[in-house]
């Protein structure tokens, strides 16, 4: 016979309310106010443990510790907070969607995001990016993102705190650990335990949009608690517990569900940031001060914000070794005998280099995009440098800010990637300054 232990903790369920939040996810869905909490310890039989399990109207987690036991802990409603949930399955309960897409984080990116806006700004991009992409491409066979990844609990009364659990609540309500996973009771009887893939965090070092620095990745339990990364993504045995660091998210966290990355930023911070309209008025100042190809003497544009994703014939282009910023043209290849991609995408692609005909310097020729996810900038300072080598452009703070950042890649390894696309940055810093010859006349 199965054996089963059910572990209960105090707490009460929101009234339904939606509640005030502060710091919230804006992926532009309606929230619920489902938020849980555990209650009192107790035992109980196999017939009621079923029941619980069988019941949709309550909230548990399942610890399978063998064949012959589990352990199953009891949520109550908890009207004092806001539950969000995050993953790959398109369930109800699952309020914000996320999804990768197919290709290595090598390539362009692809796919849209989730939008902008206070909360979390998410991008799937295969293993580990954010922000907005240049490039198509579809869901992958095997998504290594949880269909119930993590679930973010928010206060409805001042400071509106958010703190991030992983797993969340299948359809049935409830949170199932396997066997494999690793799972364990603490030092106070109670249990906790991490998701296959894991659930990693990254605080920011300092003020994210001050003085943006790195932190520390850790990984995060179903019970909040902070860990040391495993050996590897999904080694069995847990990392050492981290006492003096929390589960609260705060302006610039980033939350990594193998498979897309996610970051989180407070209205505080967003206010710091530019707004679709402020990027579209600095892509307007762009083309008004007519920026020339220095070879061609063609006058270049960005194209506007809704077309970023076709090469238009005006489009600069920059040979990101050096920043010399000129129209389309078809010479200087090194390397190889391919062709980028020109104007209106009909030439094929290449994995060659080109000449800059202004320095001599050799390396990648490509087209140059706006940056359009106001989420991923760290200040509205104005957009003179580009990341290396996919070509997005914004400011120079945020250039740096992100090119610090190590963003998580397969089971253990940890790369700086663009923030809009994911391609994995390259060069001595990841970026480089844009230099525009202005017009001759």
């Amino acid at each position: 016979m199965m054996t089963h232990t059910v572990l209960r903790h105090n707490g009460s369920l929101a009234n339904g309310d939606k509640g005030r939040r502060r710091s919230r996810l804006a992926l532009y869905k309606r929230p619920k106010a489902n938020g849980v909490k555990p209650d009192v310890i107790h035992n109980v039989s196999t017939p009621l443990v079923s029941k619980a399990l069988s019941n949709k109207s309550q909230h548990s987690i399942s610890y399978t510790l063998s064949r012959s036991h589990s352990v199953i802990v009891e949520y109550t409603h908890d009207s004092n907070t806001d539950m969000f949930q995050i993953g790959r399955s398109t369930e109800n309960m699952i309020d914000f969607v996320v999804t990768d897409t197919a290709g290595s984080s090598t390539s362009g990116g692809g796919g849209q995001g989730q939008g902008a806006g206070p909360g979390c700004v998410a991008r799937g991009q295969g293993q580990g990016a954010v922000g907005e992409g240049g490039g198509g491409g579809g869901q992958s066979v095997q998504s290594t993102i949880s269909r119930y990844a993590c679930r973010i609990m928010c206060e409805r009364s001042a400071p509106y705190t958010a703190r991030i659990y992983a797993a969340g609540f299948d359809s049935s309500k409830n949170i199932f650990l396997g066997e494999r996973a690793a799972k364990w009771r603490t030092s106070d009887g109670l249990m906790d335990g991490l998701t296959t893939n894991g659930v990693l965090v990254m605080h920011p070092a300092g003020e994210f949009v001050s003085e943006p620095a790195p932190g520390v990745w850790r990984e995060i339990s179903v019970c909040g608690n902070v860990f040391a990364l495993r050996e590897t993504r999904s080694a069995q045995q847990r990392g050492t517990l981290v006492e003096n660091e929390s589960n609260t998210l705060q302006d610039g966290s980033l939350i990594d569900l193998c498979g897309a990355t996610l970051l989180w930023r407070t209205p505080s911070g967003l206010r710091r940031t530019p707004t679709l309209k402020q990027l579209e008025t600095l892509r307007q100042e762009l083309n008004a001060a007519r920026p020339q190809c220095p070879v061609g003497f063609n006058t270049l544009a960005f194209p506007s914000l809704a077309r970023r994703e076709i090469v238009d014939k005006k489009q600069p282009w920059v040979y990101v070794n050096c920043g010399h910023v000129h129209g389309y043209h078809n010479w200087g290849y090194r390397k190889d005998k391919g062709h980028n991609v020109g104007p209106g995408g009909t030439a094929p692609a290449s994995t060659g280099e080109r000449e800059c005909p202004m320095c001599r310097r050799v390396g990648p020729y490509v087209p140059l995009w706006l940056g359009c996810e106001g989420g991923l900038y760290l200040d509205a300072g104005p957009p003179t440098h580009a990341f290396c080598p996919c070509g997005h452009v914004c400011s120079e703070k945020t250039v740096a800010g992100w090119s610090q950042i190590p963003l998580p890649h397969g089971t253990h390894a940890f790369h700086a990637a663009c923030p809009f696309c994911g391609t994995w940055l390259t060069g001595e810093h990841g970026h480089i300054k844009l230099i525009f010859q202005g017009p001759v006349d």
